[in-house]
């Protein structure tokens, strides 16, 4: 499977971005979909997961109510919308793949990564 994000860039604080994740080589349809990110010196943080059919997600609390991960399997791609903006979510951010139908924040339960997409927030 290879991944490729788009949608990173320049925000300010309190505006949105919305990132995409897009599959190929084979369909992602039946395995959880995520997102992480690393900030400059520091390691990979969980930011999201979605299930296989999209109708159970997971979010880490800093991003909680602000960040939306979405998935349209049609398209086998994935979405990270990101409302709220902060200057501490500016960080390289992450798709990844799922081993199995279900993930959560251990990014050993990915088996596949994409390059990453940065995103900055200015204060």
């Amino acid at each position: 499977v290879q991944l490729q994000a788009s949608g990173g860039g320049l925000a300010q604080a309190g505006g949105s971005l919305r990132l995409s994740c897009a599959a190929s080589g084979r369909a992602v349809s039946n395995i959880a979909m995520g997102w992480f990110r690393q900030a400059p010196g520091k390691e990979h943080e969980f930011v999201a997961a979605v299930n296989w059919i999209g109708s159970g997600t997971y979010y880490t609390d800093s991003v909680k109510g602000r960040f939306t991960i979405s998935r349209d399997n049609a398209k086998n791609t994935v979405y990270l919308q990101m409302n709220s903006l902060k200057p501490e979510d500016t960080a390289i951010y992450y798709c990844t793949a799922g081993r199995t139908a279900v993930a959560g924040p251990s990014r050993y339960e990915y088996r596949y990564w994409g390059q990453g997409t940065l995103v900055t927030v200015s204060s």
